[in-house]
């Protein structure tokens, strides 16, 4: 089957059934699409009836959200891989539910959320439906039925293809058979249908209520489920604005990885690209966090704030303080955690950004830029980090893999015996009183020379750097009259030198300021104080990612930093068998 980049989802069964039916259908859909999956909702939809069915406002009901939260909870589990997004610009609070349609939603046939229609981040190639055939024959009507709906709602791509999933869904159902999945399958379709139970029919139409102005908090790092469930509840509580904070500077500061999430600005692009999808309509307000409340203790207009079991009794505090500024409580909304099922031992059984960070680790951040001036063989990692980062003790790792280690601090010390180039001139440029009695240079004393001196400094390293840099090229040669096929250049300043130049990739070994003075403190004897100036004499550990291919972390156990080199050595000898194909494929 043909696959898609983007695509649109349109679900029509009852809204009471879906939420037993989303992860087949999810599945499924995977199958067609590759990296951006919208969908839309519109249950009782009749694409087999003889007139063009139109889209219709549908009210905002209890069932709606808890569909939403299974929907992305699904979506995490089965497709993990796609980008999805649920649309509400259909979704409306209506005056009166007593013209709803059977199905529970519907009303007002005459309005219409889709004047024009709406443009999309992405614009979908195809569009899929859970719509089941009633007679074969059918096919071709629901077939040019379902473009014509998708094109009257969004603007999809001029050669839109579309795909009925009902066939699809009915096969992965058989192919599960008795080997369900027991956390997506058995576990969340008996609590379901359990709750279905107890809830009864009555409650499937309960509405929701609404408010103006709705707020909600959070560092909103690579958007993920959890982010996309309380955004979209969100949305669909707010009529007129959404307000978003979104944590930065100290609020980060104790944050998992906290050098790797991304840049405010890209978290607010990325904010602004979902929500702009989501629900136009809404007018949307983003803001930076400094502190944990900012404006949802002193703005009048809010009405309600949306939280999650974690994060209650901050809601509880923000209306402790506007209770202070003499402003009335906010309606505390609560939505359940999304369960992360793929999570590992040091990782939090929740969903969460911190999760997906670790999980990067190892992985290709960045696509390294192609160097035609470098041989593809061997190819050259340069691998930097912070002092105490485990930097040395990765590149170990990765030598006993079969990379070819060069120690750029030893060969630092090569450049200081007598006789070498760099010898001569830094005896020249710091004077005869920085050798010892043998003649060699008293690294103690030279060190004294330039500490603290920016200018002395750059001297001394405007001498040493480059001769260092012919030595790794040396070792590099070597290394490829040898026929090895990996070298790791080990060195603390590859990126302050500009070394980079001599590497296919950049990776970064990382650890968190207070781990790393510890260590430091720990392994070479200083004080605290000494070991903070060491570590802000060097570049950024932030400044450093900002340039890695690759990141690394050697903060927890010695066997899970094993698993991130073999996971990252994995990769890339895979990158590397890839370009050697590239290279050798007739053009």
């Amino acid at each position: 089957m043909s696959m898609f980049s983007t695509g649109i989802l349109v679900l029509t069964s009852p809204l009471h059934t879906l939420p037993l039916r989303i992860a087949p259908v999810l599945s499924s859909a995977a199958q067609v699409v590759e990296r951006t999956l919208y969908v839309h909702l519109h249950p009782g939809l009749n694409l087999g009836a003889s007139s063009q069915p139109r889209p219709v406002y549908i009210p905002p009901v209890v069932d709606l959200s808890t569909l939403i939260s299974r929907l992305y909870s699904n979506a995490a589990d089965v497709c993990g891989h796609l980008d999805v997004r649920v649309l509400l610009t259909n979704v409306r609070a209506q005056p009166s539910s007593s013209n709803s349609s059977v199905a529970g939603l519907g009303p007002n046939g005459g309005s219409n959320p889709f004047p024009s229609p709406q443009s999309l981040s992405h614009s979908p190639e195809v569009v899929l439906t859970d719509y089941a055939l009633q007679d074969p024959g059918q096919s071709t009507l629901v077939d040019q039925c379902l473009k014509r709906y998708a094109g009257h709602c969004y603007v999809c791509n001029p050669s839109l293809s579309s795909v009925l999933l009902h066939p699809l869904v009915q096969v992965l159902d058989r192919s599960e058979g008795n080997e369900k999945d027991q956390r997506s399958k058995n576990t969340e379709e008996e609590e379901a249908e359990e709750e279905e139970e107890e809830e009864g029919s009555k409650h499937r139409l309960q509405p929701m209520e609404t408010y103006s102005d709705v707020v909600v908090g959070g560092t909103f790092d690579r958007l993920h489920g959890a982010h996309k469930t309380l955004l979209n509840i969100s949305c669909l509580l707010a009529n007129r604005r959404f307000l978003i904070g979104v944590s930065d500077k100290e609020l980060l500061k104790g944050k998992v990885l906290k050098e790797m999430i991304e840049p405010y600005p890209q978290r607010v692009q990325r904010l602004e690209e979902f929500l702009r999808d989501v629900k136009p309509s809404l007018r949307f307000e983003i803001v930076p966090l400094f502190d944990p409340f900012g404006p949802s203790i002193t703005d009048p207009q809010l009405q309600c704030i949306v939280v999650s079991e974690e994060t209650r009794k901050g809601g509880e505090a923000v209306n402790r303080r506007r209770k202070e500024n003499g402003l009335p409580e906010l309606v505390l909304h609560e939505i359940q955690l999304i369960k992360d099922v793929h999570h590992t031992e040091i990782e939090e059984e929740k969903i969460s950004s911190s999760s997906l960070r670790s999980r990067l680790l190892g992985t290709l951040l960045i696509p390294p830029t192609p160097r035609s001036d470098l041989p593809l063989i061997p190819y050259v990692i340069g691998l930097t980090g912070g002092s105490g980062s485990g930097k040395s003790s990765i590149a170990r790792r990765l030598e006993a893999l079969g990379a070819v280690r060069i120690d750029s601090d030893q060969l630092g010390h090569e450049t200081y015996l007598p006789g070498a180039t760099a010898y001569r001139r830094v005896v020249e440029e710091f004077g005869a009183d920085i050798l010892n009695e043998d003649k060699t240079i008293n690294r103690r004393m030279l060190g004294r020379k330039v500490f603290g001196n920016q200018e002395r400094l750059k001297a001394l390293t405007d001498i040493v750097w480059p001769e260092i840099a012919l030595l790794v090229k040396k070792r590099i040669q070597q290394a490829k009259e040898e026929g090895k096929r990996v070298c790791i250049v080990d060195a603390a300043v590859l990126l302050e030198a500009g070394w980079e130049t001599l590497v296919h990739e950049v990776w970064v070994a990382t650890i968190p300021e207070e781990e790393a003075v510890r260590r430091i403190v720990e392994r070479d004897g200083v004080t605290e104080e000494d070991a903070v100036r060491r570590l802000q004499s060097q570049w950024p550990t932030a400044k450093q990612i900002q340039h890695a291919n690759v990141v690394l972390c050697t903060l927890w156990e010695p066997d899970h930093t094993q698993k991130q080199v073999q996971k990252a050595w994995n990769l890339l000898l895979q990158r590397i068998d890839q370009r050697l194909k590239e290279a050798n494929s007739p053009s």
